[in-house]
């Protein structure tokens, strides 16, 4: 039988170390309420069996919490049955009880966390303190319980006087070994603030404290540090002390995962990571894809339309300025995004099942990347990631293929975590070495070589230190001889990023095999390259020189086909607006108005459009048809059906600079038919159009 579906709503994640216990409701029945006790209570005392074994922090204090849970199961248990003749002061007792273990339970699932160890014992500190709390809580809870309810049976007055003195004689606080590895901690950082490598012992020794004994263990700690740097960002702390601890925590383990670790566990590596995830019987896999990148969610919301779509994806179209549903075509009725907490949860489970980590939604910004400033990160941190980051680079140059295979792929990672991270690979002089492994015959380390090289190629230096170093030759060679689809459209986002530089679209531009290879992916490419592709190509076409190699290389004729196929995809934009740049050169112009048909579909598409930016591109290319194409143009756009009615449409409803297009395409055609028109006729003559509710209106610009 399949299973159910999960339910339509989810709490909110709990922050770590944060302790939001309910109280329960007032006038609660004993009944409830003492069952709800005893559930949550074996809940704490269970982990005795597992758990504790597990708890790398507070090892005597979380042992002593958990045997304090099962004493006080056996007294609850013992007063269920007369639980119909609870007092209103045994209420009061059970409900501060109830509070209490809610906190406990938070505190030993949070030093029980995987991910979380080394957070945990910088903090052992206070959640001593919050634990001794919860313990004092249950002490006094239980003591204010009524001598009736805890002396009913001669066990349970037995049990009810332990869980009382063991409670208030319980003495919590982190173990010397705790004390030594924070110690341990202060030490290493120390080391990395003069520059110099700490010995491996003494990492290894805090490594084993928090039993962090692989690689795959260290990426965890490092992704749940991310992610409460993320929580930070977004709640305006960037600045605070505990950024600048957290940014620490993460340069030490990023120094152990690359220095200590010599391999990526095989059973859990990035390639076991990306299989694909079994999903439930009950629902249909591609139910779980975006319909716009046909990638995985990680962050579904549905639209107005009932649809359902990544929330950068469907982002991203709107504020291309798209107001209907991608899916159904239908009007938005409003922007609102509402989360779809049900499939978030189908998603997580799935990956969780598969030893993948879901990525955190809601920001996903990477610290740093905002200003472009390192402020959070101390001296401590930039010494331990320029010494991770110096081993990186001599692994490219000295070390085996398997080793390179791991220096690149933590390159790739931490070049795509933040700004701080690029700047230190492009001072460290990375990307003459990463430009040597593309000849690589590893499919592995040439991938990862191309995406460090994307990331790099954001940061000005990286582009840079990449033209410099001749790499774009070699570039545009991986575009087309790359071993893998997505190596080809990473080098194809990395002329993108170097077209940014008018220098350098020129320079790409020399190279006789650049555009011709822009222009077959967009013809043959997958979704990603042709989108890849597009907008590279219209970075080279700054370049005044590079217009005619485009032309030369057939662009326009699959330009048009791509119109012509691609007539509701978000496509149709991409290719709009790289004709408009096509035909800002002469050459383009009559390129685009030589091919049959395409002029007619333009005008459809002004007509049929959703995107404010496809119809800005759409009429500004047609405005450019006219000025280099002359008065046969010009006629040709009067006798269009419709086409006057969307530009009035423009000048009523469009942008600011749309509307200025619209009214300058409406003058040229106005002023073509009044010149046109024989002295000796006594009123205008009517535009020839086939709707009779086109007018034509002289607009005065």
């Amino acid at each position: 039988m399949p299973a159910p579906p999960p339910p339509r709503s989810q709490p909110k994640r709990r922050r770590p170390l944060a302790l939001p216990a309910v109280c329960p409701c007032e006038g609660i029945a004993p009944e409830p309420l003492l069952a709800s006790l005893v559930s949550l209570t074996a809940d704490v005392a269970s982990r005795r069996a597992g758990e504790a074994s597990a708890f790398p922090v507070l090892r005597r204090g979380t042992h002593q919490a958990v045997r304090l849970a099962g004493l006080l199961l056996a007294f609850l248990e013992e007063i269920q049955d007369a639980a119909a003749t609870l007092s209103h002061s045994a209420v009061v007792g059970l409900t501060e009880l109830h509070v209490a273990m809610q906190k406990m339970r938070f505190l030993l699932t949070d030093c029980a966390r995987r991910g979380g160890r080394l957070w945990v014992l910088v903090n052992a500190e206070l959640i001593a303190s919050e634990l001794r709390l919860c313990l004092g809580s249950v002490a006094a809870a239980m003591d204010v319980l009524p001598t009736s309810i805890v002396g009913a049976s001669v066990e349970s007055g037995e049990l009810g006087r332990l869980v009382s003195d063991q409670a208030w004689r319980a003495v919590v606080r982190p173990d010397a070994g705790d004390k030594l590895a924070v110690r341990s901690i202060r030490s290493i950082m120390d080391t990395f603030k003069m520059g110099v490598a700490p010995e491996a012992d003494d990492v290894m020794r805090v490594l084993r404290r928090i039993r962090v004994e692989s690689w795959f263990q260290c990426s965890e700690e490092i992704a749940f540090l991310d992610g409460e740097l993320s929580a930070r960002f977004d709640a305006g702390d960037e600045n605070s002390s505990a950024v600048v601890l957290l940014n620490n925590l993460m340069a030490f383990l990023v120094y152990c995962r690359v220095v200590l670790f010599d391999h990526i566990d095989s059973k859990q590596s990035d390639a076991t990571a990306a299989r694909p995830a079994t999903c439930p019987e009950w629902i249909r896999p591609e139910a779980l894809q975006c319909p716009i990148t046909l990638e995985l969610m990680t962050d579904p919301v549905t639209v107005s339309t009932g649809q359902t779509y990544d929330r950068a994806s469907i982002t991203r179209w709107m504020k291309a300025g798209c107001r209907t549903c991608p899916v159904t075509g239908e009007k938005l009725r409003t922007a609102d995004l509402v989360p779809n907490a049900a499939l978030c949860g189908i998603i997580e489970r799935m990956l969780l099942s598969n030893g993948v980590s879901l990525p955190e939604t809601g920001s996903r910004h990477h610290h740093g990347d905002a200003d472009g400033s390192a402020a959070t990160f101390s001296p401590s941190a930039t010494g331990a990631a320029r010494l991770a980051i110096s081993y990186i680079v001599a692994q490219f140059s000295t070390g085996s293929t398997e080793e390179r295979r791991k220096a690149t792929s933590e390159a790739r990672k931490l070049s795509k975590h933040s700004v701080f991270y690029r700047a230190l690979f492009v001072e460290a002089n990375a990307v003459p070495w990463l430009l040597c492994l593309l000849s690589c015959m590893d499919a592995s380390v040439q991938d990862n070589a191309v995406a460090s090289l994307l990331n790099l190629s954001k940061h000005p230096g990286g582009r840079t230190a990449l033209v410099e170093a001749g790499g774009i030759g070699l570039v545009v060679d991986i575009v087309n001889v790359g071993s893998k689809a997505e190596t080809q459209q990473n080098a194809v986002a990395i002329l993108f990023y170097l077209s940014s530089n008018a220098e350098y679209a020129e320079e790409i531009g020399r190279f006789p095999e650049a555009i011709p290879t822009l222009v077959r992916l967009i013809k043959e490419g997958a979704h990603r390259g042709r989108k890849n592709a597009m907008v590279s190509l219209y970075g080279l076409l700054q370049s005044p020189s590079n217009h005619a190699k485009a032309v030369a290389a057939g662009a326009v004729v699959v330009l048009a086909g791509l119109l012509s196929s691609d007539r509701d995809g978000d496509l149709a934009c991409d290719t709009v607006s790289l004709l408009a740049r096509i035909a800002e050169q002469p050459a383009g112009a009559q390129a685009v108005l030589a091919r049959a048909g395409l002029v007619a579909r333009l005008v459809e598409f002004l007509a049929a459009s959703a995107s404010r930016s496809g119809k800005d591109h759409c009429v500004g290319l047609l405005v450019m048809l006219c000025r280099h194409g002359g008065e046969k143009v010009v006629a040709l756009l009067g006798r269009m059906p419709g086409l006057m009615g969307s530009l009035h449409s423009l000048v009523a409803d469009g942008s600011p600079a749309t509307c200025k297009k619209a009214r300058s395409l409406i003058s040229m055609i106005h002023r073509h038919y009044e010149l046109t028109r024989p002295s000796s006729s006594p009123v205008p003559l009517p535009v020839p159009t086939p709707n009779a509710g086109d007018r034509f209106v002289r607009l005065v610009l």
